[in-house]
């Protein structure tokens, strides 16, 4: 298998891997996603549509620009795993109101009645101190990495 094979079967399997997974963690698991989770899922999505477009085009150049996205959607969705990972680990604030804390705008019933279900900035699931948006910034930054040096390779 050509290197550009395997980016392209890694520029469709990751995305489509870790949406299972969140899909499967949210519905079958029952951890349900906060704001940030979702701007996580977003770029994979495109990344997938991209990636199914390398698979059914007939031009070489094209196919290579595809994977090309789906490995940028995948570095996206990584790099916001770590924002993520970062509010939840408590290095930096969030920019979302499913971090703030209730009294902030000096209205203490209004901040607890406007406040989201799930907050964005307490893991709800960890595996070795590493939280899913965690997992999710390690896969997905490594991924696209792989993907952008077979896509380097003089074979691709």
């Amino acid at each position: 298998m050509s290197a550009f094979e395997r980016a392209r079967w890694l520029a469709l399997l990751v995305p489509a891997g870790l949406m299972l997974g969140a899909l499967g963690s949210q519905y079958i698991g029952g951890l349900y996603p906060c704001e940030m989770c979702y701007w996580q899922r977003w770029p994979h999505d495109v990344a997938i549509v991209a990636a199914m477009f390398a698979f059914g085009l007939r031009s070489h150049a094209w196919k290579g620009r595809f994977v090309a996205l789906a490995g940028l959607g995948i570095l996206v969705s990584g790099l916001i795993g770590v924002f993520h990972a970062g509010v939840e680990y408590g290095w930096w604030e969030g920019i979302t109101k499913c971090t703030s804390t209730a009294g902030s705008s000096g209205n203490l019933m209004a901040d607890i009645m406007n406040a989201p279900l799930i907050r964005c900035d307490t893991p709800q699931w960890e595996l070795l101190g590493i939280s899913l948006a965690g997992f999710n910034a390690i896969i997905s930054v490594s991924a696209a990495l792989v993907i952008f040096g077979l896509l380097r390779q003089k074979d691709a």
